[in-house]
């Protein structure tokens, strides 16, 4: 029974579990928002930025209509009133935002147009005056144009001056500093133009100042009706000589209150789930601790299985190292022989061979979670345990021969052609003969005795198949795990032979999966033997001569002159493609992508390709989405034959390539044999 402490902890805990996971939830939910108010900063600063860039742009405007001014003055043209105020009437914009114009020879205004209204500003000097003269200075200084203001003007009203430095050259050819062309700007209706109330219009509060370039205090330039700025952004934007700072703040700020409490009534609410899930966790553990013991022990197999995969995961598999090893050694055994043209392609052959094996084994492992969960389905197809057996003897050859080992291989069957699925068949054979090659000694023998006992009226043909070796052979007491995954005697340090102690169980759910059985007998120094019984339904002579096919050589006559649309991404795939098929007289166009493949089968005649041969992984559009794409073509391009030629090899691949509406699954590595006899299939050539 729960005691009162048990309660309290469990109170406590309860507790713990509920702050905890109220502070981390709104943690979580704090960095939320902290991206939204980074976003919403970013937005801000856009703002900012355009809406100076905008009076930026205003400003050039005004300045290139006061250009034709300044370009006449610095060709050293004296200028009559009469023609300055001409020229300044049609610089007046319809807006009236530029109040004025004024010449300032040697910094004095000289000129002034419209005179009437603004005479108290003829006479000022603009280098002398307490409010211009730094504005003016730094404009005749850098002769760059420079804003001022807004301050009051002397004949009246708010406004702001641009400065536009002139200079004429003396006799000698030398600049000197002329004056200024100066536009007087009604600064209200200069705001109005650039629309800053607008801000305001979508809920953003703001301030724009600059520092007054003699004191450097802040001098405020223009601001929105509500002038409390709380945790405001603040933007430095250049404009002509100078810089304007622009703080912006959203009207109810970058996080509302409104989301601030939704955060933590949120994050409440995910505290109480969590602690009432804790709570009900807890209840349910008290409830079965009768089974206490049995989940300890459930939970050491677990570990157990976990480091068993985990070492796995650091072994090179012996199933993969065999046939790598074929290769390997042919392919040396290749280059020294490559004046022998039968050697070579005796070796070449074996290499072939112990490639196909390896295709199988990457195959079969990426389908290891298939048997495991029992979803693993067999591939029936013809095959020949003839062949099985050469194909075996070439790729242990390379090891037998280094160890001098006793490999014999017996076979007596009258019917070796059935209907299975030869690459598990293969696996099958290929684990058992491994492990009695690696476990026997130099010197020792291997024999693999391969017969048909029974054949039934049904046409099934029953095979015994026996693996014996001399080897180390197994205990007695490990004989019962010997089916268990990732279990082995000995170690790889005890015994020298690396191994996963995966693969008799790969065995034993294959040979379940065929409804056949499998019996391991050995001594401890005495070697093992492997029977295993399996039934498989016997090949007709048409399905024999289906599976044998045309030869290759009749089917490229065949297909001679037909035009291929090859959509490949990988260029040394494409190559690949390309070279088969441009040899057997196939015409064949390359394209990198399933756009380009619909768009060149729409450029061409409706009859110019025969077929497509379509990869599925490729970018912009896969090959499902082009054949669909093709599909929904409303002319009879819409039917041209559609091929997969992909990595993508497993059976819901080639289900998924005929649901999209293609005509046939052709698996990488390319098997020349298969391209040839599907595509004479799919174009209707056999």
């Amino acid at each position: 029974m729960q005691t009162k402490n048990d309660v309290k902890n469990l109170r406590i805990k309860v507790v713990f579990v509920f702050c905890l996971a109220f502070f981390i939830t709104l943690t979580c939910m704090y960095m939320v928002n902290q991206n939204q108010e980074k976003r919403e900063k970013l937005k801000a600063t856009y703002t900012a930025e355009t809406t100076v860039g905008k009076i930026e742009a205003q400003l050039t405007k005004y300045l290139s209509e006061s250009e034709f001014m300044k370009k006449i003055i610095e060709e050293q043209y004296e200028i009559s009133d009469e023609e300055f105020s001409e020229i300044s009437r049609l610089m007046q914009d319809e807006n009236h935002v530029i109040s004025a114009h004024e010449l300032a020879k040697d910094g004095s205004v000289s000129q002034v147009y419209p005179l009437a209204g603004n005479e108290e500003a003829i006479g000022l000097d603009m280098l002398q005056d307490s409010e211009r003269k730094a504005a003016a200075n730094l404009a005749k200084d850098s002769g760059e144009y420079t804003i001022a203001g807004p301050f009051n003007l002397v004949q009246g009203g708010v406004g702001a001056l641009l400065f536009d430095p002139i200079y004429t050259k003396d006799e000698s050819g030398q600049k000197q500093f002329w004056g200024f062309s100066i536009l007087v700007l009604d600064w209200n209706n200069f705001i109005e133009e650039t629309e800053l109330s607008k801000l305001e219009n979508v809920g953003y509060h703001y301030q724009i100042w600059k520092k007054d370039l003699d004191t450097g205090k802040k001098l405020i330039i223009a601001e929105c009706d509500n002038r409390k700025l709380s945790n405001s952004l603040e933007v430095a934007c250049a404009v002509p000589n100078d810089t304007w700072y622009f703080e912006i703040v959203p009207g109810n700020g970058w996080i509302s209150k409104t989301q601030k409490i939704f955060m933590i009534l949120i994050s409440l609410a995910i505290a109480l789930l969590f602690a009432e899930g804790y709570l009900q966790y807890q209840m349910r553990r008290y409830r079965e601790r009768i089974h206490e013991e049995e989940l300890k022990k459930a939970a050491e197999e677990a570990r157990s299985a976990s480091e068993a995969k985990s070492r796995f995961l650091f072994n090179m598999s012996h199933d993969i190292r065999t046939p790598m090893n074929a290769i390997i050694g042919f392919s040396d055994l290749l280059e020294k022989y490559i004046d022998e043209k039968e050697k070579v392609l005796e070796y070449l052959q074996k290499i072939k061979a112990s490639s196909s094996f390896l295709l199988s084994l990457i195959n079969y492992v990426l389908e290891m979670a298939r048997i495991e969960s029992g979803e693993a389905t067999l591939k029936l197809e013809v095959g020949c345990f003839s062949e099985l057996l050469e194909s075996l003897q070439a790729v242990f050859e390379p090891e037998v021969k280094k160890k001098n080992l006793s490999y014999t291989c017996v076979m007596n069957a009258e019917h070796p052609y059935v209907i299975c699925d030869k690459t598990k068949v293969r696996e099958i054979l290929l684990n058992i003969i491994s492990n009695s090659i690696k476990y026997t000694p130099e010197g020792g023998s291997v024999l693999v005795d391969i017969s048909e006992f029974h054949y039934s009226k049904e046409g099934h043909t029953f095979f015994k198949i026996v693996i014996q070796d001399n080897g180390i052979g197994m205990s007695e007491e490990y004989l019962p795990h010997i089916f268990e995954e990732f279990t082995r005697e000995r170690t790889s340090t005890e015994s020298r032979v690396v191994g996963t102690g995966l693969g008799l169980p790969i065995v034993k759910a294959l040979v379940d999966l065929m409804g056949g059985t499998i019996n391991v007998e050995s001594k401890l120094g005495e070697g093992t033997k492997t029977t295993i019984v399996l039934s498989f339904p016997s090949a007709s002579e048409e399905q024999i001569r289906e599976a044998e096919g045309v030869w290759p050589e009749q089917i490229e006559r065949d297909l001679r002159g037909k035009r291929i649309l090859l959509a490949e991404d990988n260029e040394l795939n494409a190559e690949i493609a390309m070279e088969l098929l441009g040899e057997s007289g196939l015409e064949t166009e390359h394209v990198i992508d399933g756009v380009k493949c619909v768009e060149t089968l729409k450029a061409k005649p409706e009859d110019y390709y025969d077929l497509i041969l379509m990869d599925i992984q490729m970018p912009h559009m896969d090959g499902y989405e082009a054949t669909k794409a093709i599909r929904a073509l409303d002319d009879p391009r819409s039917r041209i034959p559609i091929i997969a030629m992909t990595a993508n090899a497993f059976e819901e691949d080639r289900q998924r390539a005929f649901e999209a509406g293609m005509d046939g699954h052709i698996a990488k590595p390319i098997d020349v044999k298969i391209l040839f006899s599907t595509l004479a299939q799919v174009l209707g050539e056999e």
